[in-house]
């Protein structure tokens, strides 16, 4: 925040509709985030709504500039036009702005932030903050603290990605679809291009016809660079979308400077923020969607030293995490805590 305004901050949703919307409000509300107003935008289809927040029903405006003034903070989850439109309006009426769009993160000017990893970027903000792609929060969040004990020199990434990553018309989809499926019934997909149910398909991204990597790929890629701070660090994904209502997972292996074992992981994982180990190699469970969703934490499992590598110095694991929750919203209003 910048100096002279309120400890209770006009806060502004722009997407509170939408699924993302919908969780930031309740983080604010679970974390008792400090603030003297609350604004919830959408689009004008939106308007005559209310979402309930604190026991009160706030009424939802149309996006608009004169909406924006008097906001300090704002949380943009509404696509990468919208926030093109109307983060730079935000920020010149006094906002700072925190984005959940890929409309600014990979701008060298703008800081892409996991509190966990690099909060001191924050500092650097001239105005927009970014909030990184869900797929590269959840995948490199459980990684930082092993980064700095041991350096990751390579880090092979292959998400298992839920319907929540493509919203909340996705979601219903893929239920509507299963329905459909079980009672035989024929049913045409329109939000996804490929059937759902029963089904998995490499993201539903442009594939770039030069790389042969999909758009979400490139993402996590690029990103994932950024974040570390390792502009050189030889990273490769595949991105595939799965049949599962909520929390995305991903497969993990990375090679580091050093040799590593599986017991250094679990004990540099033990108390690291944002993360939990659920690694029960007896009873052979490990991290899945159902225990993810709903939680904070990303849940980390699958621990093993990877046999292909004999000079022992890398490590497989399996990660899930909430991509509505610490994939988006959770991670933006920690973002804005930092602002505080």
């Amino acid at each position: 925040m910048q100096s002279g305004r309120s400890a209770a901050p006009v806060v502004a949703i722009a997407g509170a509709t939408g699924a993302v919307g919908i969780e930031l409000l309740g983080c604010l509300e679970r974390r008792n985030f400090p603030l003297s107003e609350l604004r919830l935008f959408a689009s004008a289809r939106s308007v005559g709504k209310t979402l309930p927040f604190r026991g009160q029903a706030v009424p939802v405006q149309e996006l608009t500039e004169k909406g924006l003034e008097g906001v300090n903070i704002g949380l943009f989850s509404a696509g990468s036009s919208t926030s093109k439109k109307f983060a730079p309006v935000a920020v010149s009426k006094g906002a700072v702005v925190v984005d959940n769009s890929s409309a600014f993160r990979m701008n060298g000017d703008v800081p892409l932030v996991v509190p966990e990893i690099n909060p001191g970027a924050i500092r650097a903000h001239q105005g927009i903050i970014a909030n990184p792609n869900c797929a590269a929060i959840i995948s490199i969040t459980p990684l930082w603290p092993i980064h700095r004990a041991n350096r990751i020199r390579r880090l092979i990434i292959s998400t298992y990605q839920a319907a929540s990553g493509a919203g909340a018309a996705a979601m219903a989809e893929l239920s509507e679809s299963t329905r459909a499926y079980l009672d035989g019934r024929e049913y045409r997909n329109t939000v996804l291009p490929h059937p759902y149910a029963f089904n998995l398909f490499s993201h539903n991204t442009t594939v770039d016809p030069v790389t042969g990597y999909n758009e979400e790929e490139t993402k996590v890629i690029q990103e994932t660079r950024k974040i570390f701070g390792e502009p050189e660090m030889r990273v490769s994904a595949t991105c595939v979308r799965v049949p599962v209502l909520r929390a995305h997972c991903v497969s993990l292996t990375f090679e580091c400077e050093r040799p590593i074992s599986p017991a250094f992981v679990r004990d540099s994982l033990a108390g690291a923020p944002g993360v939990k180990i659920v690694d029960d190699v007896e009873k052979n469970y490990f991290p899945m969607p159902k225990d993810a969703s709903g939680q904070d934490p990303i849940l980390v499992g699958r621990i093993r030293q990877d046999v292909s590598d004999p000079s022992g110095h890398s490590i497989a694991m399996f990660v899930a995490g909430d991509q509505l929750l610490k994939g988006a919203a959770l991670n933006a209003v920690q973002i804005a805590e930092q602002l505080l």
